[in-house]
């Protein structure tokens, strides 16, 4: 009875509105950030949006460790990759204006994918070597005056739960920058919503700052070490199941 009772829910209610307020957040940013910028119009419609859709979900969002950050700092932040619900409690609930890595068929989404790089996000092109190089180059561009990157080092969602290998692109990202990178744990967004799934899950989602780990002036091995050490970070967040 519970699950028809979601199930319907889902789709008479939570899909209509979910449709609305993306469509209503994709239209605000595509007119008002040609006309004042990126870094108002491209961050808080989006964070209102996504704070909406986890309300909205009836998900329960708790977070902790926002005492570690300077909201006029820029950072780098690399997360572990539960899910789809992972963008909503990290846009909504991280309270930074941040700009995301995001893959290039995601540009191919309607009005989302247009808004998407109208608010500054940047579109990962792995075609070649030289355009991945690009695809940093542009990341390096957004993070300014207190503006920070999110990237996810797995690349992808996880199937399990459980993390994969982290890659190296955003340790070098901030290395490059000179900005500390923070490690965040996302708990919940895998039981919410988890990949190749279509019917979300009301439940908790939880969401870790962790402490600041400088990345300037590192050297390859030293940023390996980094790699490893902020994985281990994330993992030790992590709920019992999935670590």
């Amino acid at each position: 009875m519970k699950n028809i009772a979601l199930f319907v829910y889902q789709w008479i209610i939570f899909m209509p509105l979910f449709l609305l307020i993306t469509l209503l957040t994709a239209l605000t940013v595509m007119i008002m950030t040609p006309l004042f910028g990126n870094r108002f119009w491209g961050y808080y419609p989006p964070h209102c949006w996504s704070r909406l859709t986890c309300y909205l979900a009836l998900c329960r969002v708790q977070c902790r460790g926002h005492e570690n950050l300077d909201p006029n700092q820029s950072y780098v932040f690399v997360a572990n990759h539960q899910g789809a619900f992972d963008i909503f409690l990290v846009y909504g609930f991280l309270n930074q204006n941040i700009k995301w890595i995001q893959k290039e068929s995601l540009r191919k989404i309607p009005l989302v994918g247009f808004a998407s790089g109208k608010a500054g996000h940047v579109f990962v092109d792995n075609s070649t070597a030289a355009a991945r190089a690009a695809t940093i180059e542009r990341a390096k561009a957004e993070i300014t005056d207190g503006i920070s990157m999110v990237i996810f080092p797995e690349g992808a969602r996880t199937l399990t739960g459980k993390m994969g290998r982290f890659k190296r692109g955003a340790y070098h990202i901030a290395r490059d920058l000179g900005l500390p990178v923070v490690p965040l744990t996302l708990n919940g967004p895998y039981d919410v919503l988890k990949r190749n799934s279509r019917l979300i899950k009301p439940g908790r989602l939880e969401l870790v700052i962790h402490e600041p780990m400088p990345a300037a002036s590192l050297s390859d091995e030293e940023l390996a070490a980094l790699i490893d050490c902020s994985r281990g970070i994330i993992s030790s967040a992590l709920w019992e199941p999935y670590r």
